[in-house]
């Protein structure tokens, strides 16, 4: 008899959400342009499921050209416009123009030599971060001291949608805190990961 493997509660019920919790959620993510396309979701995510987004994804990386941050800097008004009539994804106007001027300040960091992966990264100290709860009384917060300091950075460069809990829910996604449960089969595999870090 297979014995079955323990997951994350949030990851149980939903195909879709399970596949991405085994494949993506918690995996260090070191590129700069997909730590950038997943802030950008996580942005679009508030007030809403990651459900939501995960099922929207792969409309929204139609629609914003693959997340690539020079083609979205050049979105006019006329694109703008068009995103708002698309309703494959999330038609927030204050988050479709966020994410233009988003794309912007990523660029501006960029031309001024500054990495977005090393920034992020450098500010958590360089390595994931294990949350070492234990079994039932292990708890996640929806914000931590690093998120309100990454979120404060990110403000004060002009980001916008990058509050404390749309930036702890992206350094979880992102494999800069390991928050998978104790019991969870991808703690241990993700803390693995963390090991091989370089």
């Amino acid at each position: 008899m297979m014995k079955t493997l323990q997951r994350c509660a949030w990851a149980k019920n939903d195909p879709q959400m399970c596949a991405y919790h085994d494949q993506e959620w918690g995996v260090p993510e070191v590129d700069s342009r997909a730590l950038w396309e997943k802030l950008m979701l996580d942005g679009f995510q508030a007030g809403l499921s990651w459900q939501t987004i995960l099922r929207k994804r792969e409309a929204f990386r139609k629609a914003f050209k693959n997340f690539d941050p020079v083609k979205v800097a050049a979105f006019k008004e006329a694109q703008i416009e068009a995103l708002m009539q698309d309703e494959k994804i999330i038609r927030s106007r204050s988050k479709i123009v966020a994410t233009v001027g988003n794309a912007r300040i990523y660029l501006q960091m960029q031309k001024e030599g500054e990495d977005f992966a090393q920034f992020i990264w450098s500010m958590a100290g360089g390595k994931p971060i294990q949350n070492n709860g234990k079994g039932e009384c292990f708890e996640v917060p929806v914000s931590s001291e690093l998120s309100c300091e990454i979120s404060k950075a990110l403000k004060k460069k002009g980001f916008k949608f990058v509050g404390p809990v749309i930036v702890y829910a992206w350094l979880q996604a992102c494999g800069i805190i390991n928050d998978h449960h104790p019991d969870c089969f991808r703690q241990k595999e993700c803390r693995a990961l963390a090991r091989d870090f370089k």
